[in-house]
């Protein structure tokens, strides 16, 4: 025999209180005294009370699930470092405060369509755009209809972002460079986005504060972001100049790892012959001798700000007001990048 479900009359009657209590004690009303709250909550798990998802759909018009835009180009998906590591922090938060995740996508079984009309098919309460095109004529649709939606390292203005100070990291990582002794510092950088753009700044920024004069233009080169190959190519445009730098800062920790290979392709010791500089702070690349040098980024932080801005937009009475919410990274140290020669 199929064994009954536990239900909220039963949740009423272990604690002595009436359904509607109950009910919006559970549902975090705020006339319910938190002592109240608390009987509520430990006898519905003691008992194992689950709320029937379509019964809450229908009564509060709200689905609890959070719909996630993650189109990622380097190929790597869930498994690229710093994106599963902002998802998985935005996944436990939402679950903490009893959402669900959808990815949105515009191709469901064959069938095409825009990520607004997925978004109205999965009947997602909100969406965070963790990764995508941002040029996209369907994210514009998106993040300008009327569904909340909280964006990672991109701003809008329309709806709020949750961004690592880009601008501040590679500012303080070309800075650590100076304090090392070196002045003929590169910049290996990522596709054309609102982070290139920002690390850029702050690379140029730091060495015009060091009084250094402009670096040669073929001192910014171009590659793909978590791409070893890309980044090779470039660590060895950069090596073949008349006056190489002395050392190179690449876009990523994957493609530092690139870089080091195209060092130790040339003959190059680093950090003797040649110091490098990442950008995430993976643990791969704090396994290495020598330790990378980087800035590590506070993905944890970047994922679990995104759920509560959007969960609180969701849950909140008031009209949203968008907000960008800046998370510093840090300075890692490792021996990467050495006293310059010479």
């Amino acid at each position: 025999m199929k064994k009954a479900s536990v239900t909220i009359k039963d949740v009423s009657a272990r604690c002595g209180l009436s359904v509607s209590t109950v009910s919006k004690a559970l549902n975090g009303y705020s006339d319910i005294s938190e002592e109240t709250r608390r009987l509520v909550l430990q006898t519905a798990t003691d008992i194992g009370y689950h709320p029937n998802a379509v019964a809450r759909t229908l009564k509060t018009n709200r689905s609890y699930n959070l719909g996630v835009l993650f189109e990622e180009e380097s190929g790597q998906g869930l498994t690229h470092h710093f994106f599963a590591s902002v998802l998985d922090s935005f996944k436990r938060e939402s679950e903490k405060r009893g959402y669900d995740i959808t990815f949105i996508n515009r191709n469901i079984g064959g069938r095409g369509m825009s990520y607004l009309e997925h978004c109205r098919y999965r009947n997602v309460d909100g969406v965070c755009v963790v990764c995508a095109g941002y040029e996209d004529p369907g994210l514009h649709e998106l993040v300008h209809s009327d569904l909340p939606c909280v964006t990672i390292d991109f701003t809008f203005g329309c709806c709020s972002c949750v961004a690592n100070r880009n601008r501040e990291g590679a500012a303080q990582l070309t800075r650590h460079a100076i304090s090392m002794g070196h002045e003929r510092i590169a910049f290996i950088h990522g596709h054309p986005s609102e982070v290139t753009s920002q690390r850029i700044e702050g690379w140029r920024g730091a060495l015009r504060e060091a009084g250094l004069p402009d670096p040669p233009a073929e001192y910014l080169q171009p590659a793909a972001y978590a791409n070893p190959k890309s980044a090779f190519e470039a660590m060895k445009r950069l090596m073949a100049l008349p006056q190489p730098p002395t050392c190179v800062l690449a876009p990523d920790d994957h493609a530092a790892l690139g870089v080091l290979n195209a060092a130790e392709d040339l003959g190059l010791k680093v950090p003797d012959d040649i110091s490098v500089g990442g950008y995430d702070g993976i643990r791969l690349t704090q396994l290495l001798t020598p330790r990378m040098t980087t800035i590590h980024q506070p993905t944890a932080e970047i994922g679990r700000t995104a759920a509560d801005e959007l969960i609180n937009q969701l849950e909140s009475d008031e009209e949203p007001t968008p907000r960008v919410f800046s998370i510093p990274g840090s300075l890692i140290k490792g021996e990467s990048i050495g006293p310059a020669k010479g």
